[in-house]
């Protein structure tokens, strides 16, 4: 029998924070240990992505696919990989958005291509975003390895919330 347990900080401070900061401030704050990362991020076991991962309408996050991760057949979970597509194409379009912005998903569409496994190295979740308007953007997201071969494409749209005024 295995066990994991994890510890995160209190997600209603994160979100305050989020309303003080642009986009791509609050999720350098989060690489750089300034901000905590979010409850799901911890659940994942993912690790913090670098300052430089994080760029105007792009991010990638690292990924080690382990054992938690896996469905009854031992490979990554399809649940992993949209939650990881999910939050690279989101961040993605946070990376664009003024402090006081909101946004949320409002589709998701994934095309699994390749199982991962243990040992997976250099795997890493990247978003980029594709068009942004005042109401919505889209985005695409990719998880790949090392050698830049493809295991899952996403694409997003995202609802974006403008404060009035």
């Amino acid at each position: 029998m295995r066990e994991r347990t994890f510890n995160w900080q209190d997600p209603a401070a994160l979100a305050q924070s989020v309303q003080q900061v642009s986009g791509l401030e609050f999720l350098r704050g989060i690489s750089e240990g300034r901000f905590a990362a979010p409850p799901v991020m911890q659940m994942l076991g993912a690790d913090r992505p670098s300052v430089e991962d994080i760029q105007e309408g792009q991010v990638t996050f690292p990924f080690r696919p382990q054992e938690f991760h896996f469905n009854p057949i031992g490979s990554v979970h399809g649940g992993v990989y949209a939650t990881m597509l999910d939050t690279v194409m989101a961040c993605a379009v946070h990376t664009l958005l003024p402090a006081g912005t909101g946004y949320t998903t409002l589709d998701i569409n994934i095309k699994y291509l390749r199982p991962l496994s243990l040992g997976g190295e250099g795997i890493r979740a990247v978003g980029k975003v594709i068009s942004i308007s005042k109401s919505t953007a889209l985005a695409e997201g990719q998880i790949v390895d090392a050698d830049g071969q493809i295991y899952a494409h996403g694409t997003s749209t995202c609802m974006i919330f403008r404060p009035r005024g």
